[in-house]
């Protein structure tokens, strides 16, 4: 594990390789899984603010899920995620014509509508936090669809944390970001 300011981060996200590959997966993990995608605090406010922004972006089943189950539903431990639908996908992801999907959030964030870009813990992945009293924990999850980001990462050599870095940097700033930096190439320089 890696200690660093008010977080501790895995050796993976130091060692392991990672860059999204959606020609590959077409955005599996926003329907892949067991919830919808984590959400904190704040952004439970940031949606609702922002909801009828982006409800144009949405598909009609997408809707018709925020419409029954709300912005954001409470799993069984009290945390907040997204609603989905009939239990596969986020109700914010949309098909395109290529059938790959794509956030509707994002899309309403990339036209200029909202400035939130999405929710952190969809930008931050294969990073999950979990949090404790005092500090982070930053664990690389690892997930048999992003095989195909695993081997173009290792192709390209670019690691986890690299390749993570816009919304490390969004979570955490541009300060710690840096110093991570250092202290990865101190930890590691030569491992591959």
């Amino acid at each position: 594990m890696i200690i660093h300011q008010n977080t501790v981060i895995s050796d993976d996200v130091r060692d392991k390789f990672f860059v999204c590959n959606l020609e590959k997966c077409k955005g599996a993990c926003c329907v892949e899984g067991d919830l919808g995608a984590p959400l904190e605090g704040e952004e439970l406010v940031i949606l609702e603010q922002n909801y009828d922004v982006i409800k144009p972006y949405l598909s009609d089943a997408g809707k018709k899920a925020i419409d029954e189950q709300g912005l954001y539903v409470m799993d069984f431990e009290g945390d907040y995620s997204t609603p989905t639908i009939g239990n596969r996908e986020c109700a914010f992801a949309t098909y395109d014509d290529n059938l790959m999907l794509k956030c509707g959030i994002e899309q309403a964030y990339l036209d200029g509508k909202i400035d939130w870009q999405k929710p952190i813990s969809c930008h931050l992945y294969p990073i999950r936090i979990s949090k404790y009293d005092g500090f982070e924990a930053l664990n690389y999850d690892r997930w048999s669809i992003c095989s195909a980001a695993c081997s173009f990462g290792e192709d390209l050599g670019v690691r986890v944390y690299q390749f993570l870095k816009e919304p490390l940097i969004r979570k955490y700033g541009e300060s710690w970001y840096s110093s991570l930096e250092q202290l990865m190439e101190e930890e590691n320089p030569t491992k591959v």
